[in-house]
């Protein structure tokens, strides 16, 4: 009997629900509500991820980004890193019958058969280890599974896919903090980093490495996309690229778009938009008072001359379709055993219509589906190919370090 995309999309999910790479919620958190974790059990019209939405969405694992802004000073950034990883682990504990917290591979599909949505740690950006490797292993030690090697801005060791060169990719210190990450069982996450920065860790990497959100650089030639050269060395390394949702990175248009918005700001003399770092409550602090107060701060109208060009130059929409040719276009190149999904939800202010929020995972599964993609291939999109490199990183480890294994 003929099955339609419903219908196998439906059978993909039950058996391999998705195991996004990158969501930004306890980010969003921290600015909008002062770190408090309520409410999301009864739907968040105000954020991209709830509950509800996460299981229309048929979401059954989620690496949580522990975002810091890397303009932090590194010691700032550590302390800050610590405060979004206790914003997980309240998460996790607040709703106890909808998520499990998990460290390894085997953890992801317990939670799969117990049917709650497995919670792992990402830290997005190696400011937040502050040049240390006793830092690090305490973040391993707290759970920690992935490190994104930069963020937007260069660490002293490792160039960004966005900031002038500094080092030529990684340094001595750069390859060390590599060599450590897999000494430990911590998963390489080189999206945001320079081309040299990747190439150079593939050379260096003994475990598979992953890009937690990233695009097709063939595509749209955005520095944060992956080029296919990249592409080819993660297919041999035997990682996943984790490809994203977010419109600049699969649109050339809304890239041009954002750069010309950039460019009215500076010809008005506004300069590029800024976001400050949000504060978390003080101990006895009600965290409502800090979400009112960083609303306040940040409420401000629109210049009027932005809110004009804005209604003259409406933002290119971008379609499902298009991140679909993403996703081909990487399995083409790499092989459908390297690719998967990294929505990067509330990390941005908007996604494509039809990937608007955390419920939309479906809708992408059902246009491959017409394309084509058998059912297998769906579940290696899904979840089979990121809990492959999850558990390929574990056995690689010489001192494997997460909660459950011996202090070393």
């Amino acid at each position: 009997m003929d099955m339609n995309t419903y219908d196998v999309v439906d059978l993909v999910l039950k058996t391999s629900p998705v195991f996004d790479g990158h969501n930004d919620l306890p980010v969003a958190l921290r600015a909008g509500s002062g770190s408090s974790v309520e409410g999301l059990d009864l739907g968040r019209a105000d954020l991209h991820t709830d509950l509800p939405r996460l299981r229309a969405g048929r979401v059954g694992a989620q690496f949580w980004s522990v975002y810091v802004a890397s303009s932090l000073p590194e010691p700032e950034a550590a302390v800050a890193t610590l405060e979004q990883i206790d914003i997980v682990y309240r998460l996790v504990a607040r709703y106890p019958d909808e998520l499990q917290i998990a460290y390894t591979a085997d953890d992801v599909e317990n939670a799969f058969a117990q049917g709650r949505i497995a919670s792992l740690i990402g830290i997005e950006g190696g400011h937040s280890l502050a040049g240390s490797a006793g830092v690090l292993r305490a973040f391993a030690r707290l759970g920690v599974r992935y490190v994104t090697l930069t963020h937007n801005d260069n660490t002293a060791w490792a160039d960004s896919a966005t900031d002038a060169p500094r080092v030529g990719g990684l340094d001595d210190t750069g390859l060390a903090i590599v060599a450590e990450l897999n000494r430990i069982g911590v998963l390489v996450d080189l999206s945001h980093t320079a081309e040299s920065t990747q190439l150079a860790a593939l050379a260096a990497s003994t475990a598979p490495v992953i890009f937690s959100h990233s695009s097709a650089r063939a595509l749209n030639d955005h520095p944060r996309n992956v080029g296919d050269r990249v592409l080819e060395r993660l297919r041999d390394n035997g990682g996943v690229i984790q490809l994203t949702f977010v419109p600049a990175f699969i649109s050339a248009a809304v890239a041009e778009w954002s750069a010309e918005l950039a460019a009215e700001r500076e010809r008005l003399g506004l300069g590029r938009e800024t976001w400050s770092w949000p504060r978390t409550p003080r101990p006895g602090e009600d965290p409502a008072s800090v979400a009112k107060e960083r609303a306040a701060e940040s409420g401000a109208p629109p210049d009027p001359r932005v809110a004009e060009w804005l209604e003259r130059n409406p933002r290119p929409e971008v379609s499902v379709a298009e991140v679909a040719d993403h996703v081909e276009h990487a399995r083409d190149v790499a092989g459908v055993e390297h690719v998967g999904i990294g929505g990067d939800y509330d990390g941005v202010d908007r996604l494509p219509a039809e990937l608007a929020d955390v419920a939309g995972y479906p809708v992408l599964l059902r246009e491959l589906a017409a394309r084509g993609w058998s059912r297998t291939d769906l579940e290696a999109l899904t979840s089979r190919n990121v809990l492959r490199v999850l558990r390929a990183a574990e056995e690689a480890a010489a001192e494997p370090l997460w909660p459950g294994t011996a202090l070393r």
